[in-house]
């Protein structure tokens, strides 16, 4: 009886990744011949018959922003080629026999635009790719490329990267200086990318500010970075405002709330909570009754109904004596209309 076993993976060679991170969906396009669109997460490349024809990314400065810098074409010029021949998708015809750009100038920037982008399409992601057959730019074709040529340059150039500093995250992060230290002297190039260094700007954010190819700032940011005088910034949690009054502030897991000031009023028992006692009744002066007023001052209005004389109701000698002798000053008829009625014994 024989075993039948599954061989073992082969291990890894160094660029060996490097060589999987082109999409295979670019090869069969190319194989087939396809005109159209091939969109992915880091950009677009535009295929006419297999070839392509241009590429965009947004880690990438544009045709327009190489022209500029080189002094070639200014901004007015370029927005008037694509007002006027954008429409017809032939803005780099147009470029060349207006005798704006030179045909030589414009093929070397634009290849240089276009490998610049194809090496941020073609890096690995983890989002699907979809093409869109018969799609085609506004610039028009200016020199297509052969699919194998842009694949393997951009093979190269990432190998190329992870020789100078095997760590990608200064690609894409912002970056910040090496504190207390003092900086050796770089070349131009590197002192000029050192100079837009401020914690916040990234690599892409830097190119485009210096109009040069994103994958020469990488170059420069990543030698940078082995020589020890830049880092990724690395930023904490922004600091939570300050919290209204009576409101409850979280700072990491940890939720404070600040003290209220003391307001007096009904507190409500809970199940461990005795209630206060009462507070003390207000002191208010007693309305003169028949029971406050004396007698010899009740008139027969004021007076309660008569009681039934039984023998358990005597005046008490207080009564009396009260009854007999008013207060000075006071007479039993001072109100006219009124009969004082007296209680005897």
């Amino acid at each position: 009886m024989s075993v039948i076993t599954t061989p073992a993976p082969p291990l890894p060679v160094r660029g060996e990744h490097f060589r999987q991170a082109v999409s295979p969906m670019l090869s069969r396009l190319a194989a087939e011949r396809a005109t159209g669109v091939l969109l992915r997460e880091s950009g677009s490349l535009y295929l006419s018959e297999g070839k392509v024809v241009h590429a965009e990314s947004p880690r990438s400065p544009g045709l327009d922003v190489l022209l500029a810098t080189g002094g070639i074409l200014d901004s007015d010029g370029w927005r008037e080629a694509v007002d006027t021949a954008g429409a017809g998708l032939r803005v780099g015809r147009f470029l060349v026999d207006s005798g704006r750009v030179a045909r030589g100038a414009l093929e070397l920037c634009h290849s240089g635009a276009l490998f610049d982008a194809a090496y941020f399409v073609l890096g690995p992601s983890s989002a699907p790719a979809s093409f869109r057959y018969g799609a085609a730019h506004w610039l028009g074709p200016i020199r297509p490329v052969p699919v194998a040529a842009v694949e393997r340059e951009a093979r190269r150039r990432r190998d190329l990267l992870h020789r100078i500093w095997p760590d990608p995250a200064t690609d894409e992060a912002p970056l910040v200086r090496a504190v207390g230290l003092d900086a050796p002297p770089v070349p131009a190039r590197q002192g000029a990318v050192l100079g837009q260094v401020d914690g916040f700007r990234t690599a892409a954010e830097i190119s485009r500010s210096l109009g040069r190819p994103a994958f020469h700032t990488l170059v420069d940011v990543r030698r940078l970075a082995a020589a020890g005088l830049i880092s990724t910034a690395r930023r904490g949690p922004a600091p939570a405002p300050p919290a209204p009054a009576g409101q409850a502030s979280t700072i990491g897991c940890h939720t404070f709330r600040p003290a209220l000031p003391f307001h007096p009023g009904p507190t409500r028992p809970g199940p461990s909570t005795i209630p206060p006692p009462p507070p003390p009744p207000l002191h208010r002066f007693p309305r003169p009754t028949a029971s406050t007023t004396p007698r010899h001052h009740q008139s027969r209005s004021d007076h309660p109904a008569p009681l039934a004389r039984t023998g358990s109701h005597r005046p008490t000698p207080a009564v009396r004596a009260r009854s007999l002798h008013p207060p000075p000053g006071t007479s039993p008829r001072s109100s006219p209309g009124t009969r004082t009625v007296r209680h005897r014994p």
